[in-house]
């Protein structure tokens, strides 16, 4: 485990040539680079800007901005010095170099600024994988939500519950210590009974307004271009890339693996899969890519399944369940090749939510748009913060059920009920990191750079 004693430095912006570069000292030694490199002391959260110099040798570096922040208001609730130079590759080195002679100096491990904030009490757990997923993010969704948790929103959430069981447990408490006494263990009996049913209608509607739609945030959209072999699905795929992402041919069974594309659709990071034609085949390899395909839309958030009038649809019990089961809101019906089919009686017995086609873009841009209103319908109300990991849905569903054994038992059981608010309640601080978390933190902040 890292040594907070240590003084730590690294370089917070990009590598490569620059305009700008940044590095960033913290620990209790850090001042010690404005005396010695740039000849004095300078004034607190004021950027200055100083000739710094090798100690050693006093050969001028560069001339750079210097901001320091001193112990406890700093990220890390350290001393925190930040050098602003020029980015090329020679100015950025030299420093480097020079801060690594410092005594109690070393170069910090990927996601240690942001440990050492966490360890200080400067920002929860959630409030960290919220920093990590905003500097992850690529689209102006993922920065909203991001930002938020980045700011506390699900921290606070998570731990207002976290104090309502604490409450609850110490009356349960004083029901063990005054069992005796009927008049208190009624009303206090009563008192607990309120808090645990209002905390517990809390959390569930939680999970239930969540939904998915945080994690859809974070991770993507996931759609899935399913049907039978030769319809067009590696077509519509490259037509939503706006690239050859996909080989075409008029081959049935030409793609044998998922092929996934990331793209950007109404500000909604999606992951578009491409998936093998669903026939039964004895080709071992084309057998294998059924398999995967079968397996993404088991996950898919939408699947298009795309038909051909004029083609057999082998496998058409699966879209018919998938219908019964997701809901046809997840599987839309689409009409391929809609150029070849100017008579629409031809189509008039089938049923489809639209007609498409690759090769001239008709229906492509309504595809599109009701693409969009669906991701519009997923996005996050701005009066709750969402579940954005599945490690957080673990430990909510994890005191959900403990309030509900809570709530199934008798008071009479006085030791047993605490134990279930104490279960509760643990699953809450370990999404917080009040208890508990060690062998979550090195998984957590090796998402990190060096140098956040």
């Amino acid at each position: 485990m890292p040594q907070l004693d240590e003084t730590i430095y690294a370089l917070a912006s990009a590598s490569g040539r620059a305009g700008v570069g940044v590095l960033r000292i913290s620990g209790s030694r850090a001042h010690e680079v404005i005396v010695q490199m740039a000849g004095g002391s300078i004034q607190a959260r004021q950027a200055t800007l100083r000739l710094l110099r090798d100690p050693m040798t006093a050969e001028p570096i560069d001339r750079c901005l210097l901001l320091w922040f001193p112990a406890p208001h700093s990220f890390t609730g350290e001393d925190i010095v930040e050098i602003h130079c020029h980015g090329s590759q020679a100015v950025v080195a030299r420093l480097l170099s020079v801060l690594a002679d410092f005594q109690d100096y070393r170069l910090a491990e990927p996601g240690e600024f942001a440990r050492r904030a966490f360890e200080h009490g400067k920002m929860d757990l959630t409030a960290i994988e919220g920093l990590a997923d905003l500097i992850n993010a690529e689209t102006q969704g993922q920065r909203r939500q991001a930002l938020r948790q980045s700011e506390g929103a699900l921290g606070k959430l998570y731990e207002g519950w976290r104090e309502q069981i604490l409450t609850a447990s110490a009356l349960v408490e004083a029901l063990i210590d005054f069992s005796d006494e009927e008049d208190i263990t009624q009303s206090v009996g009563t008192q607990v009974e309120e808090i645990v049913v209002k905390l517990h209608n809390s959390i569930s509607d939680h999970l239930e307004s969540s939904g998915r739609r945080g994690e859809q945030m974070r991770d993507g959209f996931r759609m899935v271009i399913a049907g039978a072999p030769n319809v067009g699905k590696s077509s519509l795929l490259n037509v939503l890339a706006k690239r050859d992402a996909a080989i075409v041919t008029s081959e049935p069974g030409t793609t044998r693996d998922i092929i996934e594309v990331h793209l950007t659709i109404g500000g909604f990071p999606v992951l578009v899969m491409d998936t093998a034609g669903i026939r039964q085949t004895t080709g071992a390899v084309e057998q294998e890519g059924i398999k995967r395909a079968l397996e993404r839309l088991s996950d898919a958030d939408l699947v298009l399944w795309l038909i051909d009038p004029q083609e057999p649809d082998e496998d058409i019990s699966i879209l018919t369940t998938m219908r019964s089961t997701q809901g046809p809101e997840q599987v839309w019906r689409i009409l391929s090749k809609a150029d070849l089919y100017e008579n629409s009686t031809k189509t008039a017995s089938k049923d489809f939510d639209l007609a498409i086609s690759s090769k001239t873009n008709d229906g492509i841009g309504t595809l599109i748009c009701k693409i969009e209103g669906l991701l519009a319908s997923n996005k996050q109300p701005q009066s709750s913060p969402l579940i954005t990991r599945a490690r957080h849905r673990t430990e909510v569903v994890t005191a959900q059920m403990a309030l509900s054994t809570f709530m199934n038992g008798s008071l009479a059981d006085a030791e047993l009920r605490a134990e279930d608010l104490r279960q509760a309640a643990t699953a809450l601080g370990r999404l917080t990191g009040r208890i508990d978390v060690e062998e979550l933190l090195g998984k957590i902040f090796g998402e990190f750079c060096i140098g956040k």
